[in-house]
């Protein structure tokens, strides 16, 4: 399992800074929605360019011109963008051939899907890399949990790695990582905590040691 930072509502500045404190502990970072609708995929081409070796997802949400804006994404240095799971596969699909294309990859977000088990037998089909159950912002201060998709999702998908996303903390990881998933995204925990790195260390123990249990 892998530690993904998501860097969500901050400044370039303060991203850079998050990371001095944190590149060497997390697997992967993604340049959140927030991010990027505030500095374009800019906010990609700069960590690119200070952190080389952390691999990046663009959080784009692809809904629409999904060759033309994976490609966006990937030109400005990154090895994941995502698209949702609400949007029409040839718009899927065109985003899936322009990763391969370069040798990267798709995480489909099944953010606001309505029939949850049937979207993603049908996205699993489509040869993207990562299909992501997500807790929308929105949602998190209801106490609604991505537990649940994650386990309904897990049961049907055979060739997609999963990611799950919304609200993760320490005090609830635990209960996540006992479903294996592929990725493990957090990002408040993190960009918002006291002592970044702590924060980002603790969240990665759990996974550790969870990836140590037979």
């Amino acid at each position: 399992m892998q530690l993904l930072m998501a860097l969500d509502f901050i400044t370039m500045e303060g991203a850079k800074k998050i990371l001095k404190e944190v590149a060497d502990v997390i697997d992967l970072v993604e340049i959140g929605t927030p991010f990027i609708v505030q500095d374009g995929v800019r906010a990609v081409r700069e960590v690119r360019a200070a952190y080389p070796q952390l691999k990046i997802m663009a959080d784009l949400k692809i809904m629409d011109a999904g060759e033309h804006e994976t490609r966006t994404a990937l030109e400005a240095g990154a090895n994941i963008v995502s698209v949702l799971g609400v949007a029409d596969d040839a718009t899927i699909l065109s985003a899936v051939t322009a990763a391969k294309q370069a040798g990267q990859e798709i995480l489909v977000d099944m953010i606001g899907v309505a029939d949850l088990e049937r979207r993603a037998e049908q996205v699993d089909k489509l040869g993207v890399n990562y299909i992501c159950v997500h807790t929308a912002f929105d949602l998190q201060g209801t106490g609604k949990s991505p537990l649940d998709e994650l386990l309904r999702v897990k049961k049907v998908v055979k060739s997609s790695k999963i990611a799950v996303a919304g609200g993760i903390k320490l005090s609830t990881i635990g209960a996540l990582v006992e479903a294996r998933p592929d990725i493990v995204i957090v990002g408040g925990a993190i960009s918002g905590a006291f002592d970044h790195r702590k924060a980002a260390q603790d969240l990665k123990a759990v996974l550790v040691n969870a990836g140590g249990r037979k």
